[in-house]
């Protein structure tokens, strides 16, 4: 070979990285996450600047402004009232919360809308955990996996009943995906999907979305549900699992920190995988941006493309509205 291989040939204008780019973002990859309550006014909220906690009327015009974007896509958070929790989350399958008015609000606006709820109990319980919590003889806590199950099974028929589309189990306990899909087909509402947060880990970057729920375990942490940061191959068997007992799509959380789980699931499933660009990932950028030291739009979408080029079909980012925009 006597000619110098030039592969800066490929990258020379923008016309031909764009003809060669592997991988492209759009608006139709996003899922907006959103924070909602039953005051009456919006809220924004301190732990993360630029996201609010929206009343309902405030949360469809905020949804509007993303469809109109292209974002076709939500999930929904509740902030509950501290007179509504209690030590079995009973408020979470209550067909007059919050959730079910605010996914039938959603629906009644936007017809097309895809309407995606989260399905645990952490900000119903009392406790602050996903599940249940029993004590024992010394006083340690632990939770109550069959008996969670049973609750977020009635969470879920309680959201598919109001109408939303798919339902997105977040609580890691064992065996509630095959719970929910058997309830939601015995119910009639086998056109209801499940997002899975397959690979939900202990991770030290939901600080800010507890404090926008006011959701943080009362006493101990998550660590015996949610998985260890250390572990890999835990993912894969968990993917299996949620394989097994009928869920649609698979998740991956936090999804920064988390590229190679990301990568991994994409090379071992057929099903669509999302991933959430989580609280602690979207203040990092946000402190880093008011301070001067980055460019948030193209720190932001650079974030976002490696997300995506890790094998994400689908990602929930609080930056999907300004992404989209930015996209245009």
């Amino acid at each position: 070979m006597n000619f110098p291989i030039r592969p800066r040939r490929n990258r020379r204008t923008p016309a031909i990285r764009s003809l060669v780019r592997e991988t492209t973002l759009s608006a139709s990859d996003f899922i907006l996450p959103v924070f909602i309550h039953e005051d009456a006014e919006d809220t924004p909220i301190s732990s993360m600047p630029g996201v609010t906690r929206w009343s309902l009327p405030g949360l469809v015009k905020e949804v509007g402004e993303a469809v109109a974007l292209g974002v076709h896509a939500v999930v929904l958070f509740p902030k509950i009232e501290e007179s509504l929790k209690t030590p079995h989350a009973e408020e979470a399958y209550n067909d007059d919360g919050l959730v079910p008015r605010a996914i039938e609000a959603l629906k009644q606006a936007y017809p097309s809308l895809c309407v995606i709820t989260d399905v645990a109990l952490d900000p119903y319980n009392s406790d602050g955990h996903d599940g249940v919590v029993a004590r024992d003889g010394l006083g340690e806590i632990h939770i109550l996996n069959d008996e969670t199950v049973e609750i977020l099974v009635a969470q879920a028929l309680c959201h598919a009943r109001a109408g939303a589309d798919i339902v997105s189990p977040s609580d890691m306990m064992d065996g509630r995906v095959a719970a929910i899909r058997s309830a939601l087909d015995d119910s009639g509402f086998e056109h209801v999907s499940i997002l899975s947060y397959t690979a939900k880990y202990a991770s030290a970057y939901y600080g800010p979305f507890r404090g926008a729920l006011d959701s943080a375990p009362k006493d101990g942490d998550k660590k015996t549900y949610q998985m260890d940061p250390g572990n890999a191959r835990e993912a894969i068997r968990e993917l299996q699992l949620d394989e097994a007992e009928g869920a649609d799509m698979v998740m991956v959380k936090p999804a920064g920190p988390y590229l190679d789980i990301i990568s991994t699931l994409r090379g071992s499933t057929t099903l669509p995988v999302a991933a959430y660009q989580v609280s602690g990932e979207y203040l990092m950028i946000k402190s880093a941006c008011a301070a001067g030291w980055l460019d948030e739009k193209a720190v932001v979408l650079e974030s976002l493309t490696g997300i995506k080029r890790a094998g994400a079909d689908l990602i929930l980012t609080y930056f999907a509205k300004q992404a989209a925009e930015w996209l245009r």
